[in-house]
């Protein structure tokens, strides 16, 4: 018994007399015997959750990576906020820069895990909020389309001066990826393309109400109503991005065989949205396009398991 518990066994002692002590004494024991099994038993399955089945949750988005070089570009008619990491593009680095785009409704701090990976490997890293999104402030009155938004990557690529990047995309991102590579290939050294779909018809019927598509959502509207300066935008940039999702993309596979960009499609083993057939299907279509399926993690592998997501990408871009 600690000293603590001693003490108070002496005190109740004299207040009620050494049967009832006992009694108490012997009560507390085992209450704290049985709490200390419950917390062990919940670290037990938490460890088994987050071993087992890492694609049913959803982990923060990781610290904001440092040295960050923060602009504003204006071009095509917007405000587009960027990031840049690592050496000055054009430098002692003799690869292009890494350009990551975030998915819709997202920002680039989903990408918090895998930019000290690649700066830890000399590379040069950008990262840009899409058109309305995060601190992109601007939303446009025409309706969005992923023309358009591949349209500001070309814009922030020539403001930036940068002639080429290793292109890195998630969803919406990795849409647009295939989107430069199939109109401005000479913009990209290579592309890897994480849980894209190139048709609607790609998507899992019902697949973003599941639990943790959801808290994707939840999380995507938190995180804007923290960094956007102008969260009351977000109802806007809802209904446009969730209109675009509707009838975009619309890539034809005459367009997916013109692709001749190294090229990486990649997605999880357990991706709530995007089906796993349209996944390969993409893959087969592109020539010489490599398939990589991520295990046990969904639509946010670059939050479930950074570590493999981290060395899919670098392994890819070499």
């Amino acid at each position: 018994m600690s000293s603590t518990a001693l003490r108070r066994a002496q005190r109740i002692t004299l207040l009620f007399g050494a049967p009832f002590a006992v009694l108490i004494v012997v009560a507390a024991l085992v209450i704290a015997w049985a709490a200390s099994m419950w917390v062990r038993a919940e670290s037990a399955s938490a460890q088994v959750l987050g071993a087992g089945a890492a694609w049913k949750t959803l982990p923060e988005l990781g610290p904001q990576p440092e040295g960050a070089r923060v602009g504003v570009a204006r071009a095509n008619e917007i405000a587009i906020w960027y990031a840049e990491y690592g050496p000055e593009p054009g430098g002692e680095s003799a690869k292009p820069p890494v350009l990551l785009l975030h998915g819709g409704l997202a920002d680039s701090s989903y990408w918090n895990y895998l930019v000290p990976a690649l700066v830890a490997k000399g590379r040069t890293v950008i990262v840009m909020d899409s058109r309305g999104h995060g601190r992109t402030m601007t939303i446009s009155p025409q309706p969005y389309s992923y023309d358009l938004l591949a349209e500001d990557v070309q814009q922030l690529l020539r403001y930036l001066q940068v002639p080429r990047v290793d292109l890195v995309g998630w969803s919406d991102g990795g849409i647009i990826g295939i989107e430069l590579a199939i109109h401005n290939p000479e913009l990209l050294s290579s592309l890897f393309a994480y849980g894209a779909n190139t048709k609607p018809e790609g998507l899992i019927p019902g697949g973003d109400q599941s639990p943790v598509f959801v808290l994707g959502a939840e999380r995507a509207h938190e995180e804007y109503m923290r960094v956007a300066p102008h969260p009351q935008d977000w109802d806007n940039l809802n209904a446009k991005v969730n209109k675009m999702w509707a009838t975009q993309p619309d890539i034809s596979d005459d367009q997916l065989r013109s692709i001749h960009v190294r090229t990486m499609i990649a997605d999880g083993q357990y991706d709530e949205v995007i089906k796993r057939e349209h996944t390969e299907h993409i893959a087969a279509t592109i020539p010489g396009a490599r398939l990589a399926i991520l295990p046990n993690v969904s639509h946010f592998g670059m939050l479930q398991n950074p570590e493999e997501f981290n060395t899919a990408v670098l392994d890819f871009l070499g």
